[in-house]
């Protein structure tokens, strides 16, 4: 058996043990766990402020993208002394406990030592530590053959439907198969009424676009169509955080998009949007910076009824 390989690390100051860089993690690809934590690490800077004062769901892939999986919410044993933590109600946790233990992921040496533990995906909810949502998702779900292009026509619209309640939105990739549209708010509103109001407008836009768009999470409905998913503004559930990897066969991560693409895409131009590779949206920050930023400095009142 061959043995396990670790080296010792300083980032920013703390002490990290990393073991088996060398290990395969996207098979197809070839992509290791070395170039996993690379990827993380060059992508901080974007990354950070979007995980920021968010209680953090990680989803393991120790043996790799086609091994066994597992979700984690709770901090694992092994959590060095320096991260953050905080305890917060986990409602539906799966080991029926009231409060977990969550990772909060403030800073770099926080994300090399995840993405060493085989974190690829980053999951945050829609609020941070003791607040209210200060963001919104509408997100987009393609059901075949519908895919990424019907997906950015029905982005245009629900653009066109926030925008004439004031509410901005900047859409990205899942990195899987569909995409979101990020909404900042003020942080001031519950998440049930966060969620009622993309209720609304979901529904709304599924009334006037039936043949195209359902706003109904039965999946009996949804081929050739894009479910807006509403829901995933409760405040039980995460979402992907922008630039986190995906288990994919291939290393895709969920990346910010210019709406000019989006246009594009939703005018049948091949290619115009795609899932994208980490190596590809290292390169877009570099041309881009980070078309998310703005998420950072908060947004409206939602309308309510």
């Amino acid at each position: 058996m061959a043995r396990e390989q670790r080296i010792r690390v300083e980032v920013e100051g703390r002490s990290l043990e990393l073991s088996n860089l060398d290990k395969v993690l996207y098979p197809a690809s070839g992509f290791t766990k070395g170039e996993v934590i690379d990827y993380y690490t060059r992508v901080s800077d974007a990354l950070l402020p979007h995980l920021r004062n968010r209680p953090l769901t990680r989803i393991r892939y120790p043996n790799g993208v086609d091994g066994a999986f597992f979700f984690e919410k709770n901090a694992p044993a092994s959590t060095p002394d320096w991260v953050r933590l905080e305890r917060l109600p986990s409602p539906g946790s799966s080991r029926d406990r009231e409060e977990l233990d969550y990772v909060v992921c403030d800073d770099l040496p926080t994300l090399v030592w995840l993405a060493n533990l085989a974190a690829l995906e980053l999951h945050t909810p829609q609020w941070k530590v003791g607040a209210d949502p200060d963001l919104m998702v509408m997100d987009l779900d393609p059901g075949a053959p519908a895919g990424l292009a019907e997906c950015c026509g029905v982005a245009l619209l629900l653009r066109e439907r926030l925008a004439a309640d004031g509410v901005g939105s900047y859409p990205k990739t899942s990195g899987r198969k569909g995409m979101q549209l990020l909404c900042p708010i003020s942080g001031r509103q519950s998440a049930d009424t966060v969620s009622a109001y993309a209720r609304r407008v979901a529904e709304e836009l599924a009334r006037e676009a039936p043949k195209s768009i359902t706003a109904q999470m039965a999946k009996r409905l949804r081929p050739g169509k894009v479910f807006i998913d509403w829901s995933q503004n409760n405040a039980a559930k995460t979402t992907v955080t922008p630039y986190s990897l995906r288990a994919q066969p291939t290393p895709t991560a969920s990346a910010p998009l210019t709406w000019s693409e989006v246009e594009t895409a939703a005018e049948g131009e091949p290619g115009a949007v795609r899932q994208l590779p980490a190596a590809e949206v290292l390169d877009r920050i570099e041309e881009y910076g980070d078309l998310l930023i703005e998420l950072l400095d908060g947004g409206p009142e939602l309308p309510v009824r």
